[in-house]
């Protein structure tokens, strides 16, 4: 078989055997067999099941790092494919099993030509992606030094449903939301439902909470200065005639520059707390910042963008005209080296009547896109490297 069918291949096997968190023991082992005889310097980490490769090139020169990330979600499949999960409640929903099989493409791509590349690259084949700050952990454990010396660039794709088949999007600048997580425990006391007099109902002042969340995000905020809170869980009470002591709920909290993450977290917590008070009640209030905004370095995108469109046509990229809401653990990465971050069409083919979006149990993604998605990593990190030589001549 070719790389093409080999890619295909690795791909589909990874989503039969999808694996959550931080440690993919299986998912390990398939990326470091599907290296195993290319010229790399190869290391796997102590606190997640991380791959690092390292691709020494024939001359002296940069290190350009290129991200996979590897990990699941815990999302029962519903897809229609031969090669559906075979892990109850757990499914690569959104797509991270492409990502990790594009890497390893892009590695025998560069390794087959080790000599002609002036500087080194590093493979990021990462755990932890969703929620678990796999980025993080690799960066305390010297993935952007794991060529002996700092990373000067750093790119990643992600696929999606929401472009055409084949078409790479991206902007300049903030490209994904920060994340962050608010958590309120309404304390109160319970009592008997018919008689709310002589309890301290937590439910009403909860509800009222989240009610005046979403209304402090239109008046507090320029409809200018994106910012989303979505209450995705709440949790209160055991019967319909129960008072119980407590309620709790959760919202995740996005924003897309440092001063509105800020200020949401101020006043999310101020609002609650106030709220409580005024109810006669005790609010238990945390905002926890998860990742920051995903910022495209202008000059890295432009770079990246140019490649695109020389190696695939003007038709396969697409300039976005806004951020997208979602987040993403790679902002991490592009906080300390300059870099930029894409997005890869990768809808189901032709014979998938509904598109369903990333993280639906039901989307199909098509691998068809893989040894593009590897084309273009191998191609940024080639030019990334040559770019310097020419410059310095």
């Amino acid at each position: 078989m070719g790389l093409r069918e080999d890619l295909i291949e690795l791909r589909r096997d990874l989503h039969r055997h999808p694996e959550i968190g931080l440690d993919l023991p299986h998912t390990q082992r398939r990326v470091l067999a599907a290296l195993e005889g290319l010229p790399l310097e190869v290391s796997t980490g102590t606190a997640l099941s991380s791959v690092t490769a390292v691709l020494r090139g024939g001359r002296p020169g940069p290190v350009v790092l290129l991200r996979g990330d590897m990990d699941a979600l815990p999302v029962a499949e519903l897809a229609d494919v031969p090669f559906a999960s075979a892990v109850p409640g757990v499914m690569h929903a959104c797509g991270h099993d492409l990502h990790t099989a594009g890497l390893v493409g892009a590695a025998h791509l560069l390794a087959a030509r080790r000599e002609e590349l002036a500087g080194d690259v590093v493979f990021m084949f990462q755990p932890g992606e969703e929620g678990h700050n796999g980025a993080g952990l690799m960066i305390d454990e010297g993935v952007l030094e794991a060529a002996g010396r700092p990373a000067d660039a750093a790119y990643g794709l992600h696929v999606v449903t929401d472009f055409p088949r084949g078409v790479f999007a991206g902007r300049p600048g903030p490209l994904m939301s920060a994340a962050a997580g608010l958590f309120v425990r309404v304390v109160g006391a319970g009592g008997h439902g018919s008689a709310p007099h002589d309890a301290r109902d937590p439910i009403p002042a909860a509800c009222e909470m989240v009610l005046a969340l979403q209304t402090m995000v239109g008046r507090r905020f320029s409809p200018f200065e994106p910012v989303v809170v979505t209450v995705g869980a709440f949790h209160a009470g055991t019967l319909r005639n129960v008072i119980p002591d407590e309620a709790v709920f959760e919202a995740t909290v996005r924003t897309f520059s440092a001063d509105a993450a800020k200020q949401i977290a101020e006043d999310s917590v101020r609002l609650c707390e106030g709220i409580a008070a005024a109810h006669g009640l005790h609010a238990d209030v945390r905002f926890e910042t998860e990742y920051p905004v995903t910022v495209n370095d202008d000059a890295e995108f432009a770079f990246v963008a140019d490649t695109v469109t020389g190696l695939f046509g003007t038709d396969r990229f697409h300039h976005m005209e806004h951020p997208d809401p979602g987040s993403e653990d790679f902002s991490l990465v592009l906080q300390r080296v300059p870099g930029a971050y894409l997005f890869l069409g990768a809808a189901g083919g032709d014979d998938q009547p509904v598109v369903h979006h990333n993280h639906s149990p039901r989307v199909v993604f098509d691998d068809d896109v893989l040894y593009d998605g590897a084309v273009l990593l191998a191609a940024l990190a080639e030019r990334r490297l040559a770019r310097r030589v020419t410059e310095a001549s």
